[in-house]
């Protein structure tokens, strides 16, 4: 897989990170208050409150996902571009090694 694609999936990963983690959340709080306004009267508002301590755990789960992903493809670029420059070096250094054993041999 070329750099740029992966760099190109991090920067998605990133951007949905800093997007759910700013949005996810908007319902919380008013989701919240109606279930504790309601559980005094009604079984909804334990439920309401449910659902909420699950959405946020999902959030959070996915907030995870994303910055895993993000910070491992941003390694793995950094890994590959470092990987690449080893190789180049290596073989320049064997080509050099070539040259000086060719000119020997002559």
């Amino acid at each position: 897989m070329a750099s740029e694609d992966l760099a190109a999936i991090g920067d998605e990963a990133f951007d949905l990170y800093q997007r759910l983690n700013q949005d996810g959340d908007h319902a919380q709080s008013s989701t919240y208050k109606a279930g504790r306004d309601l559980k005094r009267d009604f079984e909804l508002g334990v439920a309401l409150e449910t659902v909420a301590d699950k959405w946020k755990s999902q959030v959070d789960t996915l907030l995870q996902a994303c910055g895993h992903i993000s910070n491992h493809l941003d390694y793995t670029k950094k890994a590959h571009a470092d990987d690449e420059h080893h190789i180049g070096t290596t073989f320049s250094v064997i080509e050099l090694y070539v040259g000086f054993d060719e000119r020997t041999q002559s």
